[in-house]
């Protein structure tokens, strides 16, 4: 694997998905399949350990500000337990190519939402001002 280029798949990654508020996974999945040549289940298996990384800084950084539910993070994460464990086995199953083909199809139907989000008309309590 070229290391530098990892690197540089991870700074970018990581500031795009900082700047823009999208998921790790939606920006490494493609990048290790394309250019580091990973197949689909080991850039997903990849990203979900760079994601669990990054998660843990990120949350650190947003408590500090207040913005973590410790609650609401704790329950998501206790049955997210189940769903990775179910993703998994799913994922082991199927064929590559409906991996790739159904990450394809989630990356494109969340496109589609931020775009339309993006062009809709912000309402009176839309945008927070940051303390």
């Amino acid at each position: 694997m070229d290391w530098v280029l990892a690197v540089l798949l991870a700074a970018a990654g990581g500031l795009v998905g900082g700047l823009i508020g999208v998921g790790g996974g939606i920006l490494y999945v493609p990048a290790l399949t394309i250019f580091l040549g990973l197949s689909q289940v080991k850039a997903e298996s990849t990203s979900l350990l760079m994601i669990a990384i990054v998660a843990a800084v990120g949350a650190a950084r947003q408590r500090r500000y207040g913005n973590v539910d410790l609650r609401a993070a704790g329950l998501v994460g206790v049955f997210s337990v189940v769903g990775v464990a179910i993703g998994v086995v799913v994922a082991n199953a199927v064929p590559e190519r409906a991996l790739e083909l159904g990450f394809a199809a989630l990356a494109l139907y969340m496109a589609s939402r931020l775009f339309r989000r993006a062009f809709r008309s912000p309402g009176p309590a839309s945008h927070t001002p940051a303390p």
